[in-house]
């Protein structure tokens, strides 16, 4: 391992695990920014820029760091699901996916003194037609409140994915065998 220093800018225990998965040591430092300011409904640049201005929330301390951010949205039909912010709000999410093909985008910037790197990664999640039942009792647990389309695929939401297509870590919030291939011209994993 290099003498490079991987600071993870999220406080999600998703991002975290996944790190952690892949042996790969980090430190926690999370930004300070108002995710309402980034108002564009492109899914693809929403998430862009809010990697993006996570990363510039995060001053390097020294010239060892390497930055990384990544944000995750839900998409479908050109609407994008954030994490609900009620019951309704989740109910709506889950009913709206029942039975279709939804998309999953996660953005990333990785930053040093003296490069970044910044990318999008996108998957499709299918669920399967779910009963009113299925929904109510899922938004009755605490699971669908802190994840973007009211939903964690490595969590309870599991049970509603018939299928994926692409990488299922995108999905989880930070596609690690991307970022891994990234964070190699930044002397963080070896080549």
């Amino acid at each position: 391992m290099s003498s490079a220093k991987l600071i993870l800018g999220s406080s999600s225990p998703r991002r975290q695990e996944l790190l952690k998965q892949v042996h790969l040591p980090f430190f926690i430092r999370k930004p300070n920014i108002d995710e309402s300011q980034v108002t564009t409904q492109d899914p693809v640049e929403k998430v862009k820029q809010l990697a993006i201005r996570k990363s510039q929330a995060l001053p390097l301390q020294d010239e060892k760091e390497v930055i990384l951010t990544a944000d995750t949205v839900v998409s479908y039909q050109q609407q994008i699901f954030e994490k609900p912010n009620s019951k309704e709000a989740a109910f709506h999410m889950i009913s709206t996916l029942s039975g279709k093909t939804h998309e999953v985008y996660t953005g990333v910037m990785i930053r040093s003194a003296s490069q970044e790197s910044v990318f999008v990664e996108r998957a499709e999640v299918t669920f399967w037609p779910l009963t009113q039942q299925e929904i109510e009792w899922y938004v009755a647990t605490d699971d669908p409140y802190d994840k973007a389309g009211a939903y964690g695929i490595q969590s309870l939401g599991a049970m509603f994915v018939k299928s994926i297509r692409g990488d299922y870590a995108t999905i989880v919030g930070l596609p690690i065998s991307k970022v891994i291939r990234e964070l190699r011209g930044f002397s963080v994993f070896p080549a």
